[in-house]
Order: C-alpha cells, then sequence, then structure tokens
C-alpha cells in the first residue's frame, strides 16, 4: 500500500480532490470563508495526512515527506509559471501603468517597508521566535518568491507558505468587504495594487473579476512586491539581527 502512496499522483490527486470539495462547499455555502478551496483542501490535507501517518505509525512529519512531498512538489513547480502568467493582464493595461509608474512604485515600496516593521513588532509582541519571526518577514511576496527567501533570511519555509495562504485566503473571501470598507471602489488603481499586494495570485485573480484596471496593478503589484522583497528583506533581517 504504501508503494502506491509514494507515486507522485497521490499528492497530487488528494490535493485536487479536496479542492474540488472545497469549491462545491464554497458554493453551497454561498462563499463562506472557511470553504475557500484552498484554505478547506490546506486545512483538510494536513487532517488527512495526520491520520494516514497514524494508520501507518509513522510521524505526520515523515509520512508527509515519503508519501505527500513528492505530489506536492509537483504543484509546487506551477507555482512559478502561474505567477508569471500575470503578465498577460499587465501587458492589457500596460497604458496605465506607464501613466502611474511612479505612484505605483513609491506605495509599494513604503507599503513593504511599513508592513516589516509592523510585522515584526507584532511578532516579537505575541513572542516569536528568531525563526517565527524571519519567516513571516516575506509573506507579503507571492508563495513561489516567499519560500525560498524564507529560508534564506533563516525562516521556515513552511510557516511562510501557511502565512502567505492565509492572506491569500483572507483577501479572496473578504475581498469585496474590504473594498467597501476602505472605499475602494473609486480608485481601481489602489483597489489592484492593495489586492495584489495582499493577497499575491488569489488576490490578482480576485482583482480580474472587478475589471481590468485592477487586475493589471494587481499582477503590476505581484511582481514589484517579489522583486522589492528579494532586496529589502534580507538587508532588513540583518538589520534587526535575524
Amino acid at each position: 500500500m504504501m508503494a502506491y502512496l509514494t507515486n507522485p499522483l497521490f499528492g497530487v490527486a488528494l490535493s485536487l480532490v479536496l479542492f474540488i470539495i472545497g469549491q462545491g462547499l464554497f458554493k453551497i455555502s454561498k462563499g463562506f470563508f472557511l470553504f475557500q478551496p484552498l484554505f478547506f483542501a490546506m486545512v483538510t490535507g494536513i487532517l488527512v495526512l495526520v491520520v494516514m501517518a497514524h494508520g501507518f505509525n509513522m510521524s505526520p512529519a515523515a509520512f508527509y515527506t515519503k508519501a505527500y512531498k513528492p505530489g506536492g512538489d509537483l504543484i509546487f513547480w506551477f507555482l512559478t509559471p502561474a505567477t508569471i502568467a500575470f503578465a498577460v493582464p499587465l501587458y492589457q493595461r500596460n497604458d496605465v501603468i506607464k501613466q502611474n509608474w511612479a505612484i505605483i512604485l513609491f506605495s509599494l515600496l513604503i507599503g513593504t517597508l511599513v508592513s516589516l516593521f509592523i510585522i515584526t513588532g507584532l511578532a516579537k509582541f505575541i513572542g516569536l521566535s528568531r525563526v517565527g519571526v524571519a519567516s513571516m518577514l516575506s509573506q507579503s511576496a507571492t508563495t513561489a518568491i516567499a519560500l525560498p527567501l524564507s529560508t534564506a533570511v533563516g525562516g521556515n519555509a513552511a510557516v511562510t507558505a501557511m502565512a502567505c495562504i492565509l492572506n491569500a485566503v483572507l483577501i479572496y473571501a473578504l475581498g469585496n468587504q474590504f473594498v467597501k470598507w476602505f472605499q475602494l471602489s473609486k480608485d481601481p488603481l489602489g483597489t489592484g495594487l492593495g489586492l495584489g499586494t495582499a493577497g499575491h495570485t488569489v488576490g490578482s485573480a480576485f482583482a480580474l473579476k472587478l475589471g481590468s484596471v485592477q487586475g493589471a496593478m494587481a499582477a503590476v503589484a505581484v511582481v514589484i512586491i517579489g522583486l522589492v522583497d528579494n532586496l529589502v528583506v534580507p538587508l532588513f533581517a540583518k538589520i534587526m539581527g535575524l
């Protein structure tokens, strides 16, 4: 039985089945955020792997590495081309980017720096270890960029992945509410930048539903935040002694 589970298809199939179930529950519940497909698949997948690990008298970490990771790595491989695909809406509305490039670059740079100080302060306030703090620094970047960056500054990639996914889930589930609360509907530029920065590729997908400008700005945010984080996070971590 274990020989079948070590096949990469097991990890791919498990992720796909749970994601489809989450889609169905999300639709039936009319958008209840706990059933957001990405979040549902993540949490349920962890529970399934823990139960199966006990069934095979293995530690969850060992079972994950032997059974799920080969398929999980295949899924992770697609994150990079999926991120690059956002160049399409970006190219389609490059007129907006050319007109507002200075505002876009300045706002994302300042936003990144402010968020790093806030994240570090909150993480230390609640008593996270040095590794825990370092793990949170790159969570503003999309997962494909955040994970290797987190490892480079001494963080735990698994914790960073969880933070990135939670960001995306919250933005996708509560995006409409955030737009209303902060009255962003009057500013498609700010809406797209905010959704792309906070929700990464999932936030960008949500932004595309609101309009082409919002989608393009979200794609810009994903790309620029990734570049800014790669330049700023290692330096920030060194200055903060992490």
